[in-house]
């Protein structure tokens, strides 16, 4: 199925790269500016006398799609801004550890490294080997890392610099029963790979809509379970703290995160709209035809360059996945690639090697797939 038609990115681009920031449907992007329409007809009527209801039937919409209390989520920017919040409100200190993998996004490793140097504590990237393991073996490399003092394990469902799939549930489960806090950063996993928060298990859940799940820009959540919802503080203070409360969304957890201040709330209220879509248009099947597609290019590219896979399974990945390279000039590598051959992709490095990252989404074809490996033969040939 093509749904190329249905987007409203530029038809002379080869577009390869939805896993940075997304690309969102015509007819959930009508949706956002309906509610920005809405918003600006009434201003005041809008966000003191609507908005409460119109942020709870979206965090429903939400909660029924990834299997969680619309109590227990609250819409955030994005991922990175999920795991601030969180970071930001724990207690941590001397003498205390997060551990993570060598697998994580950037912007995340910099938070905790910026607070263990601000509050003292030891950040710890725990190596995990690529291609991965089977799911016990990768839970027994990052426990390798587990201390006495470790009090917090940030890990990423779908990792954005290598694509692999951390088993989460099974990691979330043993640090539970150890009494370690887990903090999961799901930005590359709604709308990628079906999600359900009771069977994850994880403290803290931060995901992105505006990537795989097709909402706009600037829509994401945080999950948190009932029991450490008190942990968290707010990451801006403003009318949900305190009392009087001026919009009250029923909780501290979510008064403290929800209201921010002014702000145009439509990105968050066409999330239910982006579900629709994908529901609609038998994502189930999409997702499985862009895997085959992407387990094609992979075998394509592998043949071409003579390196191996970085995947053991294909199970291991889903609509992402990287590919090795030779020793290249990576950023010539990525000019020439748009400039030439009209492909906009993400030309990466990681642990000193350096990969193509193919995202493969509804509105990819054979013929996208075709002009990557022709700029790839011409470049490297």
């Amino acid at each position: 199925m093509n749904l190329k038609r249905l987007f409203l990115l530029n038809p002379e681009v080869h577009f390869l790269n939805h896993g940075s920031f997304g690309a969102t449907p015509a007819p959930v992007f009508a949706v956002y500016q309906e509610w920005q329409r809405r918003l600006e007809r009434q201003p005041v009527q809008f966000i003191a006398g609507e908005l409460g209801d119109h942020f709870g039937q979206a965090r429903q919409a939400l909660g029924d799609y990834v299997n969680s209390s619309a109590a227990d989520l609250v819409f955030v920017p994005n991922a990175t801004f999920g795991v601030n919040v969180v970071a930001r409100s724990l207690a941590l200190g001397a003498g205390d550890e997060v551990l993570a993998t060598n697998h994580e996004y950037g912007a995340c490793d910099n938070i905790w490294h910026f607070l263990s140097q601000k509050q003292g504590f030891r950040y710890v990237n725990q190596p995990i080997s690529l291609p991965t393991g089977m799911p016990e073996e990768i839970v027994g490399e990052l426990w390798q890392g587990v201390t006495a003092r470790t009090r917090v394990i940030f890990i990423s469902h779908i990792t954005s610099a290598t694509a692999v799939t951390f088993p989460v549930a099974a990691i979330c489960a043993r640090a539970r029963a150890e009494g370690i806090l887990t903090v999961v950063d799901g930005a590359h996993a709604p709308g990628q790979i079906p999600l359900d928060m009771t069977a994850i298990g994880a403290d803290f859940y931060t995901g992105n809509c505006h990537k795989w799940l097709c909402a706009p820009k600037g829509s994401a959540f945080l999950y948190a379970r009932p029991e450490v919802q008190h942990l968290i503080e707010p990451l801006v203070v403003g009318w949900g703290w305190g009392e009087p409360r001026t919009l009250t969304f029923g909780s501290d957890f979510l008064d403290y995160l929800q209201w921010l201040g002014t702000m145009d709330p439509a990105a968050y209220l066409s999330v239910p709209a982006a579900i629709q879509f994908q529901a609609e248009h038998n994502w189930t099947a999409v997702r499985q035809q862009c895997h085959d597609l992407l387990c094609q290019t992979l075998g394509r590219i592998q043949a071409l360059t003579g390196l191996a896979s970085m995947y053991r399974r294909d199970a291991d990945y889903h609509q992402m996945a990287i590919a090795a390279l030779p020793p290249v000039d990576t950023p010539e590598l990525k000019r020439r690639l748009l400039e030439e051959f009209r492909v906009e992709i993400p030309i990466t490095e990681w642990q000193r090697r350096h990969f193509v990252r193919i995202s493969v989404q509804g509105y990819n074809t054979v013929e996208d797939m075709d002009a990557l490996l022709a700029g790839l033969t011409a470049v490297m040939s």
